[in-house]
């Protein structure tokens, strides 16, 4: 059974819309002046790698132990913003948002409030370090095509000048994707995993930025004793690079490929010259005093990927994170050609073009083993399916990276109705 391709959310109306970017921005005011920081000469090298540097995180004091004039964004996620709103900073607001918003249903004041949350978390931080900011949708709109441009756009004309607006990789996040960048509203594709989803989302969507989380695939690698886990990441991504590279050629745009989010100081060295660096707190924390500062581009690097023996890289059909088949080409050429207009012509059409791997099915009970693995899911429950050919790591990891964020969203939901309650 599959879940829904297109939900319906509840619409508001002006009147609310209006209410809303009023609460989020109130007390809130862009400095007089732009903030001023140091320099810092060993993140000035590495971003003469041609490299943007991000921080990830929610914590705005941690950023602001790290932060230098290299920096010039932060990506904010449903984990990352949870863990912030669990600590109590906003009750106030979400108590005085639910008053005024009390005439709504729901399911739809929850998502105003997590709205008005995201969107005033996200004002804070580019207003603090002059920086772009990437905030992201509720997870319940990653497959509502229309949602996802009403919120995205919602984003933008609060904070036009700062915002990136974070959507997942799936069916209706690629369309709607689509529709966004034709409107010039920046969009950052996020849940990428391999060279495969980025060149159809740069070719496709043509979004501001694509990502591919590298630690994960790592993790997924090693924890499953598939291998050692490393440098798999990190092969992924630069050859992700490349396959951005020639589909921005021909969707004429200028997406960026985001080495996400980095797990060690090794990994920021091994892909100096990737388009953009987003590190966590204790990576950019230890990255000066593990590494010598010497930095060289690693773009036209292809690191090698050690297997277990006795694991045959066709049972895991890696090469797909990596690769780009002449399906993947001719299938991305076919939806330029006739731009699907709902998610499960999306998905058919992949299916009918040999990439049932691509956005696969799955039963009730194969979505309850992925929540229950979190982001980095197990490989023995899936073997059969990936080497049959109809799922494959990078849809996968797509999967459990949403199902996780789901689990965040919850729990921040749940967080918005008990504080109204009290």
């Amino acid at each position: 059974m599959e879940r829904p391709t297109e939900t319906t959310i509840i619409p508001t109306d002006s009147n609310t819309k209006q209410l809303a970017a009023s609460l989020a921005t109130e007390g809130i005011e862009p400095p007089p002046n732009p903030p001023a920081f140091s320099s810092s000469p060993f993140w000035a090298g590495l971003k003469a790698t041609g490299s943007e540097l991000w921080l990830d995180t929610g914590d705005i004091e941690a950023a602001q132990e790290l932060w230098t004039r290299e920096f010039s964004a932060i990506t904010v996620n449903n984990t990352l913003l949870n863990t912030e709103i669990q600590k109590g900073t906003y009750d106030d607001i979400i108590r005085k948002a639910g008053k005024k918003l009390s005439y709504l249903e729901p399911q739809a004041r929850v998502m105003e409030i997590a709205f008005i949350l995201n969107a005033r978390h996200g004002l804070k931080l580019a207003y603090r370090f002059g920086a772009s900011v990437s905030v992201e949708l509720h997870t319940s709109l990653a497959d509502d095509i229309e949602g996802t441009i009403e919120y995205a756009q919602r984003f933008h004309e609060l904070c036009p000048n700062h915002f990136y607006v974070k959507i997942p990789l799936t069916p209706a996040g690629l369309i709607a994707g689509r529709r966004l960048a034709e409107r010039a509203i920046p969009i950052n594709l996020t849940l990428g995993f391999s060279a495969r989803h980025n060149y159809i989302a740069t070719a496709f969507a043509g979004p501001s930025y694509v990502n591919v989380f590298l630690g994960r695939l790592n993790a997924f690698i090693a924890g499953a004793r598939l291998g050692n886990g490393e440098l798999v990441g990190e092969r992924s991504t630069l050859a992700s690079q490349k396959a951005v590279n020639e589909a921005r050629e021909i969707r004429g745009t200028t997406t960026r490929q985001i080495a996400a989010s980095l797990r060690n100081p090794p990994q920021v060295a091994a892909l100096a010259g990737i388009d953009v660096h987003t590190m966590p707190v204790k990576v950019a924390r230890a990255a000066p005093e593990d590494l010598d500062g010497w930095w060289e581009s690693c773009l036209d690097k292809e690191y090698t990927v050690e297997l277990h023996p006795e694991i045959e890289p066709a049972e895991i059909r890696i090469e797909k994170l990596w690769d780009l088949s002449k399906q993947i080409r001719d299938f991305t050429q076919s939806i330029i050609n006739g731009i699907p207009s709902t998610s499960e012509e999306f998905r058919e059409r992949a299916h009918a073009g040999g990439l049932a791997d691509l956005f696969p099915s799955l039963s009730d009970q194969e979505r309850q083993w992925i929540r229950q693995d979190g982001k980095v899911p197990g490989h023995d429950k899936w073997a059969t399916r990936i080497e049959r050919g109809d799922l494959a790591i990078d849809s996968l990891l797509n999967a459990a990276g949403l199902a996780a964020f789901h689990v965040d969203q919850q729990a921040l939901d749940q967080r918005i109705e008990a504080v109204m309650e009290k």
